[in-house]
């Protein structure tokens, strides 16, 4: 194979794009795909500060590095779930990542510092895992933002993950999420914007991208994900991946510009019922936010104690 940039040895090729590149050139590409989508939906200028939402992964990592290669004011913040080894590996990685590229990461410990992680809320509330997880992950990532000063959260959400969730809202027609799924969330009372720039790149360019340029990632899946419905729905839209390339970035980029549109009301609506937390501060349609019920529930005289690093 030879690049069709630049005629060279060609080390990925990309079916979607019946191209393949070298190593530069693919470099080049996902610097271009993240630039066109930050453009596109206008995310954020570059008199924004951007907080970047990193676990450890390629893509959140992958993220970081390529907003701070287009120039970007972005820094990071890690949550830590208390995973057992898998959250000790992948703060590990968030860390030297960090430290490498001389970049300010913020830290914030679940246990440590709300009392509770993900496998404990799962027990006590009878949630799935991933649910107590998201719910922990974005009114941190939010409430994070909002008190240091951030214009922006920017998550690492890619084109894979995106369109599963897509194909899960569909298959279960659910409005609200809908006219919430977007690569941008503007700014409200309450919210911080939010971004997905990856949305126009796979897992894969995502995982050759680290490989390439050396970036060390957490590479085990989290063990608490087993079961969750959106990996079945990973796994469908690769079948018809291979069968037909470019059948995913077509059904995402076929919804945002002419299907989301028919749903922003469903997800406007519930924005008017929301008022403040009386715990918080953060908004909420009830008289508690979602996150302080969890965390009252499940802390309550027994809160989890674990030990911290240096």
């Amino acid at each position: 194979m030879k690049c069709r940039r630049c005629r060279q040895p060609a080390v990925i090729d990309l079916r979607r794009h019946n191209a393949a590149f070298c190593s530069d050139c693919f470099l080049h590409h996902c610097r271009e795909q993240v630039r066109r989508a930050i453009s596109e939906f206008s995310m954020f200028g570059p008199e924004d500060r951007i907080l970047v939402a990193v676990s450890g992964g390629k893509d959140s990592l992958a993220l970081w590095h390529l907003l701070r290669e287009l120039g970007y004011s972005a820094d990071g913040l890690y949550i830590g779930l208390g995973i057992g080894g898998y959250s000790e590996e992948s703060e590990i990685r968030t860390r030297a990542f960090a430290d490498d590229h001389g970049l300010t990461l913020r830290v914030i410990s679940l246990p440590e510092d709300h009392g509770y992680d993900v496998e404990t809320a799962a027990q006590r509330t009878r949630r799935a895992p991933c649910g107590a997880c998201g719910l922990s992950k974005r009114h941190l990532f939010n409430r994070a933002a909002l008190d240091g000063g951030y214009d922006v959260v920017a998550t690492g959400h890619n084109l894979d993950d995106e369109a599963a969730v897509l194909l899960g809202n569909v298959l279960h027609w659910e409005p609200g999420y809908l006219g919430r799924q977007y690569p941008v969330l503007p700014a409200t009372e309450g919210f911080a914007r939010k971004v997905k720039p990856l949305v126009r790149l796979g897992e894969r360019e995502m995982a050759a991208y680290c490989v390439l340029l050396g970036i060390e990632y957490q590479v085990e899946e989290c063990p608490m994900a087993e079961g969750n419905r959106h990996l079945g729905y990973k796994e469908v839209l690769n079948d018809l991946e291979a069968r037909s390339p470019g059948s995913k970035a077509a059904f995402l980029a076929s919804f945002f510009s002419r299907g989301h549109e028919f749903f922003r009301d469903a997800a406007g609506g519930e924005q008017e019922a929301l008022h403040g937390c009386v715990e918080c501060g953060s908004p909420t349609t009830g008289e508690v936010c979602a996150f302080c019920a969890l965390r009252a529930r499940v802390v309550g005289d027994t809160p989890v104690t674990i030990g911290r690093k240096d």
